[in-house]
């Protein structure tokens, strides 16, 4: 599978180094928030990353739900279970939870319907920070630290009325901020389309943290240094 360069595997052991998990941010998700990349202080494997292993390995199902608990760092052993049934958890090798997955319905292990899912939902998501995230602080007058943005992805689940489809195309029809002090809540709704067909439904909840009143030139300057970002890697 289309997987296999971004992680490795023992037994029921998965890893993920920093370099993989960096140039799956990139490479995949055309995510470049510096959290990701391979020399950053608080290093952190992608979301969508542990959200795509799991696909990978259990195959897609009509109803999912996945709720992100930790931040993984580099390397860090995390065990997925041989046997799963409705619900389980990926865990690390000292038994600290990273993420619970609920799923029910029919399920799929073909790969073209998995990767194309896959893609259409990470690609999704490396959009979310400039073209919802920065449009929607601006609305409310808030922005995150420019510093240390910090965006923590918190779950996403979907339901799909069929898996007959070999393609499948993401679009935002929902997104709301709630803003309460210096944190702000994110609910991102979208559907599952192939071709013309509405095949599911699914929402994607984040949390901005250290939210503060905006500035105008410093969230510009921020919106800047990340597409410069994306720039230079698509022209290395």
């Amino acid at each position: 599978m289309f997987l296999s360069p971004y992680y490795k595997k023992d037994e029921q052991l998965v890893s993920v180094t920093a370099e993989q998990a960096s140039e799956f941010a990139k490479g995949v998700a055309q995510d470049f928030n510096p959290i990701h990349d391979v020399a950053a202080k608080k290093f952190c494997v992608p979301g969508d990353l542990l959200f795509a292993l799991v696909l990978g390995q259990y195959g897609l199902s009509q109803t999912m739900g996945f709720r992100f608990e930790g931040m993984v760092g580099d390397g860090v052993p995390l065990l997925f279970p041989e046997q799963v049934g409705g619900a389980f958890a990926v865990v690390d090798d000292k038994g600290k939870q990273y993420l619970s997955v609920t799923r029910s319905g029919a399920s799929t292990l073909c790969d073209v319907q998995t990767e194309s899912f896959i893609r259409s939902y990470v690609a999704f998501s490396g959009l979310n920070f400039t073209h919802v995230l920065v449009p929607m602080m601006k609305a409310h007058g808030v922005m995150i630290n420019p510093a240390r943005p910090l965006v923590i992805y918190e779950s996403m689940s979907f339901d799909l009325t069929t898996l007959d489809f070999n393609k499948v195309e993401l679009s935002l029809v929902e997104q709301k901020l709630v803003v309460d002090g210096k944190r702000g809540d994110v609910t991102l709704g979208f559907e599952l389309h192939c071709g013309d067909k509405l095949v599911g439904t699914g929402i994607k909840t984040l949390v901005l943290s250290g939210l503060r009143a905006i500035d105008e030139q410093s969230m510009d300057e921020m919106v800047e240094r990340y597409e410069s970002r994306r720039i230079d890697y698509q022209g290395a």
